[in-house]
């Protein structure tokens, strides 16, 4: 699920975000830097939407924690794995049933090619599948590999503990695949890995269409990576299914779903 800042800018009134926030709020308060703050407040309310989507319940209601490597998680609704990313005014959020995942969005305009982060982020394998292609396609499969690699360690939560030499991707072949640094298959098929490009204004592919502001048209690469726990996709995860309706309602006290504010994610 994607979202734009300008759609997930927070509600006015200190009142209303600190209901909205909840335990995020005290780190909300802490930040110094205005945009800092409006980008933390905007991706924690599109995911909270995200998941009371999912579980069928009021988005105040989601309870968010975070693991010692800051990856956020649910607390009391384990049946689900998130991840969270955001860059510029672009938001990213994926949610699963399955198991374990990890998104990363990043510019696909980034520069990297030439700027050392072949050395600092790349196995032998992948440098030597670099240097067969095409130079004018080298800074976007460096792209692509840096959103698989942060994608994979936020799903294993590590983030950048894992160093990204240790590890790389086949993007050649009929389905990426994880590879270790010399190019041999890692691992099974438990894992499932993408990427594709979501459009950031006007012209942008595989987007919502819905435009931009001047400085954040383009386009962007978003990593996916899943881990398939083999729970499947059948069960009922909503709060008022899960739980004893009288339970529920001493729980919740009982209050109505606010009116969500508009989205376009």
């Amino acid at each position: 699920m994607a979202g734009r800042l300008p759609d997930w800018r927070p509600p006015d009134g200190d009142a209303a975000l600190r209901r909205m926030l909840g335990r995020d709020w005290h780190r909300y308060e802490a930040m110094s830097r205005p945009l800092m703050k409006e980008r933390f407040a905007a991706s924690r309310l599109l995911l909270r939407h995200v998941v009371a989507a999912a579980i069928d319940t009021a988005p105040e209601q989601v309870d968010l924690a975070y693991q010692p490597g800051g990856r956020p998680y649910v607390r009391g609704c384990d049946q689900i794995d998130v991840s969270l990313s955001h860059t510029r005014e672009t938001l990213v959020v994926g949610i699963t049933r399955r198991g374990r995942i990890g998104v990363d969005v990043e510019s696909a305009d980034r520069r990297m090619a030439g700027t050392g982060s072949e050395s600092q982020g790349c196995t032998p394998y992948e440098l030597a599948r670099l240097d067969e292609g095409e130079e004018g396609d080298r800074n976007a499969a460096l792209v692509r590999l840096w959103t698989l690699k942060e994608a994979y360690s936020k799903a294993l939560g590590q983030g950048l503990r894992f160093r990204f030499t240790e590890f790389g991707f086949d993007l050649g072949a009929d389905r990426i695949r994880l590879v270790r640094p010399d190019g041999t298959p890692a691992g099974g098929g438990e894992w499932t890995f993408g990427t594709g490009v979501l459009g950031g204004g006007p012209g942008g592919r595989d987007g919502d269409g819905d435009g931009g502001s001047a400085g954040d048209a383009g386009e962007y690469v978003v990593g996916t990576a899943v881990y398939d726990s083999g729970f499947g996709e059948d069960s009922d995860l909503s709060v008022r299914t899960a739980l004893d309706a009288g339970l529920l309602d001493a729980l919740l006290g009982a209050a109505a779903p606010p009116t969500a504010p508009g989205t376009r994610a």
